[in-house]
C-alpha cells in the first residue's frame, strides 16, 4: 500500500527549504568581517551581544546593590546595639544620676582634704608636731621643689628622724590619720650603733595641694601651646 501523500495547498511554506535556507545563511560566514554576513546571521549575532550586554550590566548593578544591601545591614547592626546601649542607659537613668552625685561627692570629700596654698605651712607644721609628739628627733626636714600636675601641685619633703621602733610605727599612723593627704615613700630605717635601740628613718614625705584660679589658668595655657606645637 503506497504512503499516503498529504496535498500541499497554496500558499504553505515548504519547511524544509526554509531550514535549508536558514542553514546555508550560517555557513561559510567569515568571523572577521561580520559585516559581509546573510541577514540572520547578523541578527542572530546583535542578539547575543545585546544579551551579553544586558547580563553585564545586570550583574554589575547587581553587584552595587549587594554592596549597597551589606552597607545598609552593617549600618542596622550598629545603630541596633547604639540603641541597646541608650535603652540600658535610659532604663538606667537614675541609678546613673545617683552614682554620679556619689562621685562628686567624693572628690569634693577628697579636694577638702588638698590644702590651698596658703594652707601648706600649716600642713608642714603639722608633720613636724607629729613627730616631736612622739619624742623623735628631726636630723632633717627640707621641703624640695613644688611639681605641678595638671589638676594639683606636690611637694616632696626628706624626711629623717631618730627614735625608738614603737614611736617610729606611731609616728607613721599618725602621718595617715592627717586630715590632709599625706604619703611615706622610700622608707628606709636602720639601727644606729652609736644609741642603742635607737633607730633612724629616712624618707620622702609627699603632700598635695590644689591649684588656684591662676595656676589653673596656666596649665590650661600650657596644655594648649603643647597640643598646638605638636600639631605642627
Amino acid at each position: 500500500m503506497k504512503p499516503f501523500n498529504r496535498p500541499k495547498l497554496p500558499g504553505q511554506p515548504n519547511l524544509r527549504l526554509d531550514l535549508g535556507h536558514l542553514r546555508t545563511q550560517f555557513t561559510g560566514l567569515n568571523p572577521r568581517d561580520p559585516a559581509s554576513w546573510p541577514t540572520m546571521p547578523r541578527l542572530a549575532l546583535l542578539l547575543l551581544v545585546s544579551l551579553l550586554v544586558v547580563l553585564i550590566l545586570w550583574f554589575a548593578l547587581l553587584q552595587g546593590y549587594q554592596q549597597a544591601l551589606a552597607a545598609e545591614q552593617n549600618r542596622e547592626a550598629k545603630l541596633r546595639e547604639e540603641f541597646q546601649q541608650k535603652l540600658v542607659k535610659s532604663v538606667n537613668l537614675d541609678v546613673l544620676k545617683k552614682q554620679r552625685e556619689q562621685v562628686r561627692q567624693y572628690v569634693n570629700q577628697l579636694e577638702k582634704q588638698l590644702p590651698s596654698k596658703a594652707e601648706m605651712d600649716a600642713l608642714l607644721s603639722d608633720i613636724n608636731q607629729a613627730g616631736l609628739g612622739r619624742s623623735l628627733q628631726f636630723d632633717l626636714f627640707r621641703p624640695g621643689q613644688v611639681a605641678v600636675r595638671e589638676y594639683y601641685a606636690e611637694l616632696p619633703i626628706a624626711v629623717r628622724v631618730n627614735g625608738r621602733y614603737h614611736d617610729i610605727g606611731a609616728f607613721v599612723a599618725d602621718i595617715a590619720k592627717l586630715p590632709r593627704i599625706v604619703t611615706l615613700s622610700n622608707l628606709n630605717i636602720q639601727p644606729l650603733p652609736q644609741r642603742e635601740g635607737v633607730l633612724a628613718m629616712d624618707a620622702t614625705a609627699k603632700t598635695f595641694r590644689y591649684l588656684d584660679a591662676d595656676e589653673v589658668a596656666a596649665q590650661r595655657l600650657a596644655a594648649a601651646a603643647k597640643a598646638k606645637a605638636a600639631k605642627k
